[in-house]
Formats: C-alpha cells, sequence, structure tokens
C-alpha cells in the first residue's frame, strides 16, 4: 500500500536534542530525508565508523546510500557555509550532486544579514538574546518583509542587480549602528559559492515532496532547534526565528496538515540550553557540572557551554501536546548513570501558587517542584535491549510515559549510531 504521510522528527527541548544522530539511525526506512526551517544555527551531530560529523544545513540522511536530501523552503541558506560543508561531506562520502536538491523557494543569507545580526545583538548589550551571529534572524525578517532574495534568484539574470539594492538597504540600516564593519572578503567568496551553488538541482520543492507522497516515497522531515524556541510558542524573545513544532512541515515543505503522519519527539534525560532565557531547572552546583562534563555539553556550531539542569516534565508535556507527538525518543540517557539521585520537575511554583502548565513567559519567577528517583548506578552504555536495563532506569522511563502518555520508543545510551535501543 502506497504511503501519503510525511513523518516527522524533531526536538522537544531547546535545541541539541540528538536530532541529528536520531535521523541517522531512522533513515533506513525513508528514502527522502528533508529539512523543513532554521538555518547554519543548527548543528547535527552524527558519530559512525569512529568519526564524528556536524551537519548545519544539509540534512542528516545524507551519509546513507539511496536517500535524496531535500533542503526545504523554510530553510535560509549562507552560500559559504553550505559549500564549506558540501565540500566536507564529499571528502568522507564522494560527490553529492545527485543526493541533494534545494528548494527554489529556500531563502538566502546575504554577508550583510550577518553584519546586521552582529550589530543587533551588540546593540543590545546584556539583554542580548544569544544569538549565534550566522544572520538568520535579520534573513527571516527580510522574508517576512517581502524584501528577500531566493534561490530562485540565483537564476534571475537580473540576480546582481537585486544582490545590490537589497545589500544598499542593509548599508542604510546599519549606518544607525555604532558598528565597524567590513565584508569585502566575505561576499567575494559568498559570490563564489553562489556560482558553485548551481551544480545542485534547485527544485519546487513543494510539488516534488507531494508528488513523491502520492507515489507512496516515505519521507522524513527533520527539524531544526528545538520546540522551546518556536517564534510563536517558545519562551519568547529567547527564541529562534522560525516555527520548530511540527506546524512547521507544512509551510516549511508545503504539505497539507492531513499528510503528517508519525512525529518523533526527541528529548534528553536530562535539559540544556545555550544562550540567554528562561530555563527552570537549569543548576548552577556540582550536578549541573557533572552533567556538563559527562555529556559534553558545548554547542556543535558555537562551540559555547551548555546550561544544563534536571529534565522539565511541564515544558516536555507543553511540547508532545504542541507537536503531537506520537513517539518519544530518549537522548543521552548514559549521562545519568553516575547520579545517586536523579530529579524531574513535575510543576512549577509562582509564589503560594502551583502551575502545571507552560507558562506565557517561560517560567521567568518560578522555582520548580521535583520528584526524586534513585539512580540506577550502573553503565547503560553497552547495552542493547530493553530488557537488560536496570529497574531503577525502567522505572524512570515508565514514569516519563505515563505523565506524557507517550511511548518511549527509542532510547540512546551513547553518541555512536550503534549505541540505540529500539523497543
Amino acid at each position: 500500500m502506497k504511503s501519503n504521510k510525511i513523518d516527522v522528527v524533531l526536538g522537544l527541548q531547546w535545541g541539541d536534542e540528538g536530532k541529528g544522530k536520531v535521523v541517522d539511525v531512522l533513515t533506513p526506512d525513508y528514502k527522502i530525508i528533508a529539512r523543513f526551517q532554521g538555518g547554519p544555527n543548527a548543528g547535527h551531530s552524527l558519530v559512525f565508523d569512529g568519526d564524528g560529523f556536524v551537519l548545519h544545513t544539509v540534512p542528516s540522511g545524507i551519509f546513507r546510500e539511496g536517500t535524496v536530501n531535500v533542503i526545504g523552503n523554510g530553510v535560509v541558506i549562507d552560500p559559504v557555509i553550505l559549500m564549506d560543508e558540501i565540500h566536507a561531506i564529499e571528502q568522507k562520502a564522494g560527490d553529492i550532486t545527485g543526493k541533494l536538491v534545494i528548494s527554489k523557494r529556500a531563502h538566502l543569507i546575504l554577508p550583510t544579514h550577518r553584519m546586521l545580526d552582529a550589530a543587533s545583538e551588540a546593540a543590545k548589550g546584556k539583554s542580548k538574546i544569544g544569538s549565534t551571529l550566522k544572520g538568520i534572524g535579520p534573513t527571516y525578517m527580510d522574508k517576512t518583509g517581502r524584501n528577500g532574495l531566493r534561490i530562485g534568484d540565483i537564476l534571475s539574470a537580473d540576480f546582481i542587480n537585486k544582490y545590490e539594492a537589497l545589500k544598499q538597504k542593509h548599508f542604510g540600516l546599519l549606518s544607525q549602528y555604532d558598528f565597524q564593519f567590513d565584508i569585502t572578503d566575505y561576499e567575494k567568496q559568498w559570490m563564489l559559492a553562489v556560482e558553485e551553488m548551481k551544480r545542485f538541482e534547485f527544485i519546487e520543492s513543494e510539488v516534488y515532496v507531494n508528488k513523491a507522497l502520492d507515489e507512496g516515497t516515505p519521507i522524513l522531515a527533520e527539524g531544526a532547534q528545538g520546540s522551546l524556541l518556536d517564534i510563536d510558542f517558545g519562551t519568547y524573545p529567547f527564541v529562534t526565528s522560525s516555527n520548530t513544532m511540527s506546524a512547521g512541515v507544512c509551510t516549511g515543505l508545503g504539505v497539507a496538515p492531513t499528510r503528517v503522519g508519525k512525529v518523533y519527539g526527541i528529548f534528553k534525560a536530562y535539559c540544556t540550553r545555550v544562550g540567554s532565557g528562561p530555563f527552570p531547572t537549569e543548576l548552577f552546583d556540582e550536578d549541573g557540572e557533572k552533567l556538563r562534563r559527562i555529556g559534553h555539553e558545548y554547542g556543535a556550531t558555537t562551540g559555547r557551554p551548555r546550561r544544563c539542569g534536571w529534565l522539565d516534565l511541564v515544558a516536555l508535556k507543553y511540547a508532545v501536546m504542541m507537536s503531537g507527538v506520537s513517539d518519544l525518543i530518549m537522548m543521552k540517557s548514559d549521562v545519568l548513570d553516575g547520579f545517586d539521585t536523579i530529579k524531574v520537575a513535575v510543576a512549577y511554583k509562582e509564589g503560594d501558587k502551583i502551575l502545571d502548565s507552560f507558562p506565557y513567559d517561560g517560567g521567568v519567577n518560578i522555582e520548580p517542584v521535583y520528584k526524586e528517583f534513585p539512580g540506577w548506578k550502573a553503565p547503560l552504555s553497552g547495552l542493547r535491549r530493553f530488557e537488560d536495563f536496570p529497574q531503577a532506569f525502567k522505572g524512570y522511563i515508565a514514569f516519563i510515559e505515563a505523565e506524557t502518555g507517550c511511548r518511549i520508543s527509542i532510547v540512546s545510551v551513547g553518541p555512536d549510531r550503534n549505541a540505540t535501543v529500539v523497543r
């Protein structure tokens, strides 16, 4: 029977949940892997054959034979970063020209977008949002302001004129800031990268994806960042510039809501966050430092140390609800191996009030209400069957399943592709 549903993988926390590894593990079941939002602020880490690899724009199925990888219309693309990434991939995987297609409707990040990002963030001082300074926000602003340049424009006879007009507009905006910049070198690289991108096929991705669904081709949509960074429903204004929940698949790839099938929601067995913004369960003690050290919690794209804390079930249930998650995938369970006691936030306390739902401001002035669990004090990394998990760890899983109403169908017990237990 032909399938006409597109399955989705997305992060349920503040990003860095391990989406790259999960997509890589799931891809044998899919022929098309499609990114639907975000830009090179994403860092999807893959580990296989003893090698590590971080993808920023290219979908995480690129190393699997027989897949086509689609960069969808909801993605914003920096040609320099994209081509650098492609060169690195091709050193390992050979020519990928036939394995990657790019939506004509995806927007271009200009060198001046990067300058606007840096100038805006510098001007915010202490209230900065923790941007990756890749030009993502200004590019989405031009998109919604109807000024943007798109991949399809590269093929236009007056592309350079369009580029110059937008660049001059940006120069006008930059003159409002006390910010020194020079785009000369980056602009040269950018133009060369734009030319080189032409070896890839630029497609009407919405037609391509829907035709593939009609033909029964299995498709997996890959999200970037995390649900709590969603522009509408995240911890605004400390969010990204796109819709990171499952609704973003519809606008970011051009598929109807009725065509969304399984939604795989990925979460860490604890919580992390990069940059500014509320984080109710953040730890400032030895436990937080231990999570960071054992979990190697440093940004895949920025290298910044991540803020670490206990699992927040209030936030997790909110993300599950918002995206209609059908299957939960728990990552980095093995990081908790050495803890005597593990805590989970089951509610928030605000003054005398107990809150059991995620607040409008993301929980700025609240305290978490914790439930404690005994640690399993045994290494999970060598285990490959659910039956072999320690009883205490099984209890932790059962509690999360009962609270979220969602089955944890995959448990990751280490960074490698093989350190994955599928129930």
